[in-house]
C-alpha cells in the first residue's frame, strides 16, 4: 500500500524529461523540512486525514488529504481516467520513505517507464530501470543527511540553488560522495532573477545543465 496525495497527467517540467506527457503520482509524507518547499501539505500523515482513493481524485486543490494505494488500484485509475502518458514520476512528499519496487515493477509490467523523484536522504529501493531523479537536500531542518549511495544511485542530480552558497554545498557533496561525472541539472529556486542568472552562469562554468521548471512558466500543474 502506498499513501497517495494527488495523481494527475501533466507535462514533466524539470530535468532530462522535460517535456514528456507524465502522469505524477504524489506520496505522502516527507521529514526533510525544505524551508522553499511547495508541496508542504504532503508532509505530515495524518490517520485522521485518510480517505477513499476517489476522494483524492476529486480534489481541486492541495490539501493534506492522502489514501492508501495499491498499484492495481493505481493503475486502474490510470485506465478509468483515460490517462495517455506512459510515463510516470512517483514524487513526494518523499517517495524513498517507501520500498518503491512493487508499484515500479507493476508499472513497468503494463508498459510504463518510472522516474523517481527524491531527495537523496533515503535508499532508494527501485529496479534497476526506473530513472532516479536525486534532488539533495543539504542541511535541511529535518537534519537528515544526503546518502553516498542515492547520489551513486542518481542517474540525473538536480539541484535547487537561490545563492552562491547551494552552489558550494552541491560542489562538496559531489567531491564527498565520487559523483562529479553525474548529469546535473542547477534549477533556480522560485524563477528569482538572481537565482536565475547564478544558475545560468554555474552551468556554463561547469558545463552542467538548466532546469528552470517549465509548467509554472506555462501555469500548469
Amino acid at each position: 500500500m502506498y499513501k497517495v496525495n494527488e495523481v494527475f497527467q501533466t507535462i514533466q517540467g524539470e530535468g532530462s524529461y522535460t517535456g514528456t506527457p507524465a502522469i505524477f503520482v504524489r506520496l505522502q509524507g516527507c521529514p526533510v523540512g525544505c524551508s522553499w518547499c511547495d508541496t508542504k501539505h504532503t508532509w505530515q500523515i495524518d490517520p485522521e486525514l485518510q480517505v477513499s482513493l476517489p476522494e483524492v481524485m476529486a480534489k481541486r486543490a492541495d490539501s493534506d488529504y492522502w489514501s492508501d494505494v495499491t498499484p492495481a488500484a493505481l493503475l486502474q485509475v490510470f485506465a478509468e481516467r483515460g490517462f495517455q502518458a506512459k510515463h510516470v514520476v512517483i514524487t513526494g512528499g518523499e517517495p524513498c520513505m517507501y520500498d518503491l519496487v512493487p508499484l515500479c515493477e507493476a508499472l513497468h509490467q503494463q508498459g510504463y517507464t518510472s522516474q523517481i523523484e527524491t531527495s537523496g536522504t533515503f535508499a532508494v529501493s527501485v529496479p534497476a530501470s526506473s530513472w532516479v531523479t536525486v534532488s539533495p537536500k543539504i542541511n535541511m531542518p529535518g537534519g537528515y543527511q544526503v546518502l553516498s549511495a542515492a547520489m551513486q544511485r542518481a542517474n540525473e542530480i538536480k539541484h535547487p540553488v537561490a545563492m552562491q552558497k547551494h552552489v558550494d554545498e552541491l560542489l562538496q557533496l559531489l567531491e564527498q560522495t565520487g559523483t562529479t561525472d553525474k548529469l546535473i541539472y542547477l534549477q533556480p529556486i522560485s524563477q528569482q532573477k538572481r537565482a536565475t542568472e547564478l544558475a545560468i552562469a554555474t552551468c556554463i562554468e561547469h558545463n552542467w545543465r538548466l532546469s528552470v521548471q517549465v509548467h509554472k512558466y506555462l501555469g500548469i500543474e
